[in-house]
């Protein structure tokens, strides 16, 4: 019996660099899993959708999928977007059985990436001393998505011991370049933004022009196609692949 395919379902994104990342990813956890099929789809805005690779598995004779959503946050598109888009596939695939797992989270895992990163970035910089540091999200309307990225710029800012203010890129305050000239007042010259981003597009590109327009010395890549995401998306699918084993 084989194994339950795995999606990799991200939002999407006009710039092609996003679903390019997306795809640099889920060639990462095929190389940790080389026994498992796995493909990325998209919501919107990019190629292929969730329609046409279900359409693709179920045509290559799977009839169980594991879809882990590629997203930071538990906000609309985790709530409303990915199940309607499961529940259509079901629907037009009588018998098949798909799992959406939980999402990728932020993982306490993900502020070893964020170190790295933000490592290349200071020393591209020649950058050697830090006094503050901007954690840069999307952002969203659901006070509750926000504050779990808050809760991991406090823990993130605990084990560097400096201080670390959250910022948003879209729909909450602050926005970096607010956040980096809060620091700035204080007194605070030595400020490097971290893009909790999983790839690159326009809030990223956005999040980063302001915090250096506004005086930081550094700003970070996302997160991209590491080693420890991909072992995230694996994870999840290890939990969604069980949910589907009748009891």
């Amino acid at each position: 019996m084989a194994a339950p395919a795995l999606v990799a379902l991200a939002h999407g994104s006009r710039d092609p660099r996003s679903a390019a990342t997306v795809t640099k990813l889920v060639t990462e956890a095929r190389a940790q899993r080389p026994d498992l099929r796995i493909e990325a789809a998209f919501l919107e805005l990019s190629t292929p959708s969730f329609q046409t690779v279900v359409d693709r598995l179920v045509k290559a004779g799977h009839d169980e999928i594991v879809v882990v959503p590629l997203l930071l946050t538990d906000a609309f598109h985790a709530k409303v977007d990915v199940p309607s888009v499961v529940a259509a596939a079901m629907e037009r695939h009588p018998g098949l059985k798909i799992q959406a797992t939980s999402i990728l989270g932020l993982e306490a895992c993900f502020l070893q990436v964020l170190d790295e990163r933000l490592r290349a970035a200071l020393k591209a910089n020649r950058v050697r001393e830090l006094d503050a540091l901007v954690l840069a999200a999307a952002g969203s309307s659901d006070p509750l998505a926000n504050q779990s990225v808050a809760r991991l710029a406090r823990i993130w800012g605990a084990h560097h011991k400096l201080p670390v203010t959250a910022a948003y890129a879209s729909a909450a305050p602050p926005a970096t370049g607010e956040a980096v000239r809060a620091f700035r007042l204080q007194g605070r010259r030595h400020i490097a933004m971290a893009s909790l981003f999983l790839a690159p597009g326009f809030l990223p590109d956005r999040a980063a022009e302001l915090a250096l327009e506004a005086g930081a010395v550094a700003v970070s890549e996302p997160l991209g196609a590491h080693p420890e995401v991909a072992r995230t998306v694996l994870a999840r699918y290890a939990v969604g692949a069980v949910e589907l084993v009748p009891v």
